[in-house]
């Protein structure tokens, strides 16, 4: 469903995955400074991302139940707390991935295009006697970016009207640039079938809490990431990469990133940020040396380090 605010002037819709939302309103590196410029305390602004679908959950089981098959520690979350969570296939896989808070009766959720529906499926499958209900809301609510890559949710009937109380919107294409710069992976974008958490810097640490919490119970695909956290060495890494400029075209997603001729990972989202430059996001072989320059897509790139290739290794036990 196209959003109403793609009538605005200058507004170029997005492409897929994220067709229905203007991708910018013809501003482009000056939507991105004004979105940055609003965090600190600018001239407000938005961002629509009413494409992405929205699920509720009620009931007074609804956060025990969704805490028993997430990875996160949802029991007991406070009334209007962003989190974030993953379902894990059996073998630790990320298969579902959400964020959301409760508002004290009702949890609230958002996802990728398309995959609400698919989630909420899997949700009501694992209901049994729990005293919970999910719905597929998209058609209700509208997420809505704001400054600080946060977001809220607003009723979809009053997303045109946004622009006189809160604001001009940027397009994705701004907080698609800052989300890069920030390393926050999208689900499949930037992770694939084999994806697990540890692997794209979705497991809780005291700098960066995440999607997976470590001081909680079972749930499935638990001793994948466990073991992991535990041991070190994911499989693979997500990495930032600084490309080339002089490139005529940004890296495209899936394509190969190779070095010395071997591929050696996949592209994930990529973007043209208003002070770096093109950069994307990347996962490749935890053996790829940190200080590697790589090939994305045939262009040259520089690696950041988001997930160290040695990750979990800090907790071992030290023996005398």
């Amino acid at each position: 469903m196209s959003s109403p605010l793609l009538n605005l002037p200058g507004a170029v819709e997005a492409d897929a995955p994220d067709s229905g939302v203007a991708f910018h309103y013809g501003g482009i590196s000056s939507e991105q400074r004004r979105l940055v410029a609003a965090a600190d305390g600018g001239p407000s602004t938005f961002v629509d991302l009413s494409h992405r679908d929205v699920v509720t959950v009620t009931g007074p089981d609804r956060l025990t139940w969704l805490h028993s098959l997430t990875t996160q520690h949802l029991e007991g979350l406070p009334p209007h707390v962003l989190t974030e969570a993953l379902i894990l296939s059996p073998q630790g896989r990320v298969e579902h991935a959400f964020a959301g808070y409760d508002d004290g009766t009702t949890f609230w959720a958002h996802t990728e295009p398309g995959h609400g529906a698919p989630l909420v499926a899997w949700l009501d499958r694992m209901r049994f006697m729990m005293r919970a209900e999910v719905a597929l809301v998209t058609d209700d609510w509208a997420v809505v970016g704001r400054p600080g890559l946060t977001w809220d949710l607003v009723p979809r009937a009053e997303l045109a009207d946004l622009p006189a109380t809160d604001g001009d919107p940027v397009g994705l294409w701004a907080w698609e640039a800052l989300r890069v710069e920030a390393g926050q992976p999208r689900l499949g974008l930037d992770t694939d079938e084999k994806t697990i958490p540890n692997e794209v810097g979705w497991v809780s640490s005291d700098e960066r809490p995440s999607a997976v919490h470590l001081d909680k119970g079972c749930y499935r695909g638990q001793e994948t990431v466990a073991r992991v956290h535990t041991l070190g060495r994911p499989p693979r890494r997500l990495v930032l990469l600084h490309v080339d400029g002089s490139a005529e075209h940004l890296p495209t997603h899936g394509a190969d990133v190779t070095l010395d001729g071997r591929t050696v990972g996949f592209v994930g989202s990529s973007a043209r940020h208003h002070e770096l430059g093109p950069i994307a996001l990347a996962v490749v072989k935890r053996s790829v040396p940190v200080d590697a320059d790589l090939l994305a897509d045939g262009v040259a790139a520089a690696q950041e380090v988001l997930v160290d290739p040695e990750v979990g290794l800090h907790v071992r036990p030290v023996l005398r």
